[in-house]
């Protein structure tokens, strides 16, 4: 497989624009004995502005050209820990501590994956700041009534607050992506409003009801016995107009019966 193929196949797209390196640098603002966790370092433009005294950074690449890169040229102030691996086949052992900074040029196939794959460990993150495709972002940080209100949004504001921190031009690539992208960032909530246990029936009960999202919420539900009106909830309304609270009541009346 050649470069091109294999930065294709891995979606290799490495920020090179020291301007928006520096914005993402104060963004994070990295603090003495920070313990960040970086998806994707790359050739690791982010991880050397991370790379501040007392700082602990653990990096994992899918590439092991990029780890062997980055064991070779990255020789402190701080202290690392490289991992090749698949990030999405992760046991994220390295989750280790309840303060851990995650932070990453995110692949844009598998962004969303990476992201929800980290709901489960929520009590284990202090902050996440991603850079990401503009359209996910979007969807990430969309509100009741909007057509970004979503099946990811929903999930997400269930554990974190989320907000686009500044927008990222394709032309601060050195393979230039066809679309905008955005640096966001994901601050857990004080306490998450879904346990652990409660998540598999709660994605499942907000999938189904974005099966159609020209249907209304008892359409698209129509397989769950819900009394609604003990919910109040109208069961009229379209999936996207439905506040995160109203999913959430749904899920736990299913999970009653």
């Amino acid at each position: 497989m050649n470069l091109r193929d294999k930065r294709r196949k891995f979606g290799q797209n490495y920020l090179t624009d020291p301007a928006i390196l520096y914005e993402m640098e104060e963004s994070i603002n990295p603090q003495a004995h920070d313990r960040f966790i970086e998806i994707g370092p790359g050739m690791g433009a982010l991880t050397r502005m991370l790379n501040h005294q007392s700082v602990h950074i653990t990096a994992i690449d899918i590439d092991e050209d990029n780890i062997s890169y980055l064991k070779k040229s990255l020789d402190g102030p701080a202290e690392y820990n490289f991992i090749q691996g698949d990030i999405l086949k992760s046991d994220f052992a390295f989750l280790d501590r309840n303060d851990h900074r995650i932070a990453g040029n995110l692949p844009y196939n598998i962004s969303t994956q990476i992201i929800l794959k980290l709901i489960k460990h929520y009590n284990q993150i202090k902050d996440m700041h991603f850079l990401i495709q503009r359209e996910v972002a979007e969807k990430i940080t969309g509100s009741p009534g909007s057509k970004d209100w979503g099946k990811l949004g929903i999930k997400l504001s269930a554990f974190f607050q989320t907000e686009i921190l500044f927008d990222v031009p394709p032309e601060a690539f050195d393979i230039k992506p066809k679309v905008t992208s955005s640096f966001i960032r994901m601050s857990p909530l004080p306490k998450s409003l879904v346990s652990n246990d409660e998540i598999k029936n709660f994605f499942e009960i907000v999938d189904l009801s974005f099966m159609s999202r020209r249907k209304n919420i008892k359409n698209n539900l129509k397989s769950k016995k819900i009394d609604w009106d003990s919910l109040q909830i109208n069961n009229q309304l379209r999936p996207e107009d439905l506040s995160l609270e109203s999913y959430l009541k749904i899920a736990r009346e299913i999970a009653k019966i």
